[in-house]
């Protein structure tokens, strides 16, 4: 009885659940299916990956993608792997291999790549085309599809987007950021984006994790410390800032701690989790040297093995012991970390220990030196038995020439004794030929060596300012007198040389004949008048006029009666003299290679030769700047600069000489600053007095038998520099 009606009501049971659910093979048939994938070569190193389905995708599916290690998975729901096989070699362009992963009722498909290159992905009937794009990574390659969150079977990666990636379009800008606490307690932060092209670069520094979202502002509300210490996650702290036209965050966790990060749509999140403990470790989660649980020993006269078996029941562990190790010790030890007994004991003894999951192998220290000789020794021999592989490297920014030299280098080299380099000089393409580990490394020297080379501009400014001021002051006197005595007539003047025009001629500054003596003062104006008998035109007595004079005040006091005449004339000058040149040399090049830029005149001269003839020469009095740059990973720039600024001298002998005024010197700035090379400051103050003897110490008086010249100069010199890292959006204006 109550078996049939057991047997009804399960009857009832599967019957309902037949006419709600669908039957198994119509699930399967409703199931979409990878059949095929194909690979395809075409121009400029693009790959085109063709994945044929059983049924056509409404749209690209969920993608996202990882720099380290490079690859692209596409998560496709509802589909099953008919392809036969889980790995599909590639081996075309950047492309490896294709994964097929089945799981949960999904299909991820992985490419695993060379290097991180830019893709697409779009609907062709009923196949998912794939192209990977390599030659868009020096313009500014469209972001991939929309991504997914990284699930547990997607590797860690300290980079999620090319820095390339980043645009010369609208800049973007950080939206927003947040902090969370996951279930493991990891830390997340989650930072939505304006566009979800955004190039993102991450990398560890020290203890530090930097993100930097290239080409992004941050708003000025969201620059600031996130303290997150409070949230029991690894994370300390969250710093969101700008620098160098790139929007950073800096977290700073603490402890022991591993990091992953992904991208979906326009957010972006970084967790930072607690580390995972090291299966190679004796004592797990153990951060010091000595952490495992305490023990006293107590022996004498014991042998090794003994001991040894004491610790592994103590602790747990498999430990195998060489059949070489022998002997006896004796012990005292109390309240010692099991695991530092263990390394004295081995210390004591000359053994060593390998450990490879739970299983502890000890032994003597030459005899396992002697394995692990004798398993190296072995893999050399494979690797020199390896086939060899031929692999090209077309290069964007590179010399081929020189990554060639730099792989072949004699004193170290990077490829293997049967390994070989060489280039088209034309194509500028490098061919590489070794075993596969080594054209693994090759191939990651080449993608980090083949990047855009960085370029500065640097403007100098030399700034040459005077300030000039000079007084002059002085005097001519003369004076003629004539008287007779007897049968003699007695003449003064200033000079024996005479220098008198005719009589009744014109008197130079002119004067008034008069039959008394007459004062007169006039400059180099007035009326005529007959030079006296016995006078003497032009006969000074002192002679210290100033020339150029900026005025002259003459006086004359003439008795035509006697002959007697004295002249009197003051010259006097003062100047100011102020300017400012300003030379503005400007020059771009690229880090690390020198820049030289001038402008001047080649003076010519005549010499004489040792054939006896005359040769023309020159003479260079140049502007020039010299400099070489070079650009520190924090965006600073350190310069060696000569500059120098020449002048047209003095002329000596017919050769003229050269005002020269230069800097030399090394400094290190930030990117935009201006600094100050150096300056030199003269002054010259000069007091010059011509005189008289005796005459010219008279007070007053002594004013007209004396020249003064007073002169004060100073002169400046400033050489300013300001350097700056060109972007790609940069101009020189």
């Amino acid at each position: 009885m109550n078996a049939t009606i057991v047997t009804r009501s399960l009857r009832g049971l599967i019957a309902l659940a037949t006419a709600i659910l669908p039957p198994a093979w119509a699930q399967d048939a409703a199931r979409n299916e990878i059949q095929s994938v194909d690979f395809s070569a075409a121009q400029s190193g693009r790959v085109i990956v063709r994945i044929g389905l059983k049924s056509a995708l409404p749209a690209p599916p969920t993608s996202f993608a990882v720099t380290n290690p490079a690859r692209i998975a596409f998560d496709l729901p509802d589909t099953t792997n008919a392809v036969g096989r889980p790995l599909i070699e590639a081996g075309v362009g950047d492309l490896r291999n294709v994964s097929l992963v089945e799981a949960g009722g999904r299909t991820r498909l992985v490419m695993n790549l060379a290097r991180s290159v830019p893709y697409s992905a779009a609907i062709d009937g009923r196949a998912l085309v794939v192209t990977l794009d390599p030659s868009s990574l020096a313009a500014a390659p469209a972001a991939g599809p929309a991504s997914t969150p990284a699930t547990a079977s997607a590797p860690t990666a300290p980079a999620l987007a090319d820095p390339t990636r980043a645009t010369a379009a609208a800049r973007a800008h950080l939206v927003d950021i947040d902090f969370r606490r996951g279930n493991a307690g990891e830390g997340r932060v989650v930072v939505d984006l304006s566009s979800a092209s955004t190039g993102i670069d991450i990398r560890q520094q020290g203890r530090l994790i930097l993100v930097d979202f290239l080409n992004s502002g941050v708003p000025k509300n969201l620059i600031r410390r996130l303290d997150v210490g409070d949230f029991g996650t690894p994370v300390r702290f969250v710093d969101a800032f700008e620098q160098s036209g790139n929007a950073r965050l800096v977290i700073e966790p603490r402890g022991v701690w591993e990091y992953a990060a992904y991208q979906t749509d326009n957010q972006f999140i970084l967790e930072v989790k607690p580390q995972r403990e090291d299966p190679n470790r004796l004592v797990p989660g153990a951060t010091t040297a000595y952490a495992g649980e305490r023990l006293s020993l107590n022996f004498q006269n014991v042998e090794v093995r003994a001991v040894l078996q004491v610790i592994a029941d103590f602790t747990g562990l498999n430990i195998i012991t060489s059949e070489s190790v022998s002997g006896s010790l004796t012990l005292r030890l109390k309240d010692v970390p099991w695991d530092q007994a263990l390394d004295i004991i081995l210390q004591a003894k000359g053994l060593a220990k390998r450990k490879n999951g739970n299983v502890v192998l000890i032994a003597p220290a030459t005899e396992l030196a002697a394995k692990e000789k004798q398993a190296l020794e072995e893999g050399l021999q494979i690797s020199e038995l390896e086939p060899l592989r031929t692999e090209s490297f077309p290069l964007s920014y590179a010399d081929a020439r020189a990554l060639r030299a730099l792989l072949s280098d004699k004193d170290q080299k990077i490829l293997s004794k049967r390994g070989s380099a060489t280039f088209d000089e034309r194509t500028n393409t490098l061919f590489v030929q070794d075993s596969s580990r080594r054209l693994e490394e090759a191939r990651r020297l080449v993608q980090q060596l083949d990047v855009p080379v960085r370029q500065v501009v640097i403007e100098a400014r030399i700034v040459i300012a005077d300030d000039k001021w000079s007084r002059n002051l002085g005097a001519r006197f003369g004076g003629q007198a004539a008287y007779n005595r007897g049968p003699r007539n007695y003449g003064l003047s200033g000079t024996l040389t005479d220098t008198t025009a005719a009589t009744g001629g014109a008197i130079s500054r002119g004067s008034a004949s008069l039959a008394n003596p007459t004062f007169s003062g006039n400059a180099n104006m007035g009326p005529q008048g007959a030079v006296p008998s016995g006078g003497q035109s032009e006969q000074l007595n002192v002679n210290l006029p100033i020339t150029p004079a900026a005025g002259q005040l003459a006086l004359t006091i003439l008795n035509l009666g006697s002959g007697n005449l004295v002249n009197i004339e003051l010259s006097a000058l003062e100047a100011e003299n102020r300017g400012k040149v300003v030379s503005s040399p400007r020059v771009i090049t690229a880090d690390k290679k020198q820049a030289i830029i001038s402008q001047g005149t080649q003076i010519p001269y005549q010499n004489a030769t040792q054939a006896g003839a005359t040769a023309v020469e020159f003479k260079d009095a140049v502007l020039e700047l010299r400099v070489t740059p070079r650009i520190t990973p924090d965006d600073r720039i350190i310069m060696d600069l000569a500059v120098k600024k020449d002048s047209v001298g003095q002329v000596f002998n017919g050769v003229p000489s050269i005002d020269k005024k230069q800097v030399q010197t090394q400094v290190l700035c930030d990117n935009g600053d201006t600094i100050v090379l150096g300056g030199i400051f003269e002054q010259t103050t000069r007091t010059t007095v011509d005189k008289v003897p005796m005459l010219g110490d008279i007070p007053l008086m002594g004013n007209l038998f004396k020249r003064t010249l007073r002169q004060d100069d100073k002169t400046e010199l400033l050489v300013f520099v300001t350097p700056k890292i060109i972007k790609d959006s940069l101009a020189i204006r």
